[in-house]
């Protein structure tokens, strides 16, 4: 049983081991011996080197060699100025997205009896603007805050294409000014067709006329197409035209009188002027134009400006997170 039992030994200072190097140690080359001591010095100078070597590559010398790439201060304007952008087009898009609604449930759009004519609603337009301005915008705030890659490629790829669309339309404008006056022309009397069945049609009528103080597409005889301000109506409309071709259309400066162009087309054009503007709209739209060239440029420089600045911006903060995430 003595044999199983386990025995602590106590380390008497006789029983310890002398771990001094002699000259009997084998790791040690003898005295006499001249080889061994050369081959010694060179397997402990190879080691030095090793550790000295493997102690510089982790200094943080080695360490400047991987570029490390930062955010300065411009990139932070940038990255903020986009997202304060984009946040301004994201309410602005979501007015008008609340405004095409409203105005589709005010008009009663939805229901059976219109919903066949709803495809020409300009509401839909309205509405259709301000979803994508919505998605777009809300897109690139998002992609510049998160620093979503996927994001910021989808929004700046959809700025350049609208940015190329805005060019062509202006190329095709500027060639083809002619036709675009017919079709102009063309849009004015469908509006004045159908003046008391659409509303937005009728509101758009009324905001050329009165800011323009014109009557009709070419002159106030075009009121005549309309089937409630045809002479041969049984209304009190007929040979009349709307009370925003007055030239004074408020009854003592205060009250206003729907009822001033009645029986215009009756009178002769020496007689109307003092009533009616004589002058169509499309005409002084065009007088109007030539008059604000130089801000219509203006405008047009400042816009286009601001989506190629977004686009710039856009490429830059894209480039800086790929340096990041790579």
């Amino acid at each position: 049983m003595r044999r199983f039992l386990p025995r602590k030994r106590f380390p008497w200072p006789w029983l310890r081991r002398d771990a001094t190097p002699n000259e009997t140690s084998p790791l040690l080359p003898k005295a006499g011996s001249t080889n061994n001591a050369e081959e010694l010095a060179l397997v402990t100078t190879d080691f030095q080197a090793g550790t000295n070597s493997g102690q510089q590559h982790n200094s943080p010398t080695d360490a400047r060699i991987d570029p490390c790439y930062g955010y300065s201060f411009m990139d932070y304007f940038l990255k903020y100025f986009l997202i304060i952008c984009n946040l301004l087009f994201t309410v602005l898009g979501l007015l008008l997205l609340a405004l095409g609604v409203w105005g589709l449930i005010s008009k009663e759009s939805f229901a059976q009896e219109k919903i066949s004519s709803i495809g020409t609603d300009p509401m839909l337009v309205v509405l259709s603007v301000g979803f994508l301005l919505t998605v777009l915008c809300l897109s690139g705030c998002v992609g510049a805050l998160r620093e979503n890659r996927c994001l910021l490629k989808l929004f700046s790829a959809t700025v350049l294409v609208l940015i190329t669309a805005q060019v062509i339309i202006a190329i095709v404008a500027h060639t083809l000014q002619d036709q675009i006056e017919g079709n102009l022309r063309s849009g004015m009397l469908v509006a004045i067709a159908r003046y008391q069945d659409d509303l937005d049609l009728r509101f758009i009528t009324d905001e050329i006329q009165s800011n323009l103080q014109c009557c009709g597409a070419d002159n106030y005889r075009d009121w005549e197409i309309n089937i409630y301000y045809n002479c041969s109506a049984p209304g009190v409309l007929a040979c009349g035209v709307p009370a925003t071709c007055c030239v004074d259309p408020l009854e003592n400066g205060t009250v206003w009188n729907s009822q001033c162009g009645v029986g215009a087309q009756l009178l002769d054009e020496f007689t109307a002027q003092s009533v009616i503007f004589l002058g169509g709209c499309l005409g002084e739209i065009s007088r109007w134009i030539k008059q604000h060239e130089g801000l219509i440029g203006i405008i047009v420089t400042v816009v286009f400006g601001v989506q190629i600045l977004i686009l710039f911006i856009t490429i830059r903060l894209l480039e800086r997170i790929n340096r990041h995430k790579v």
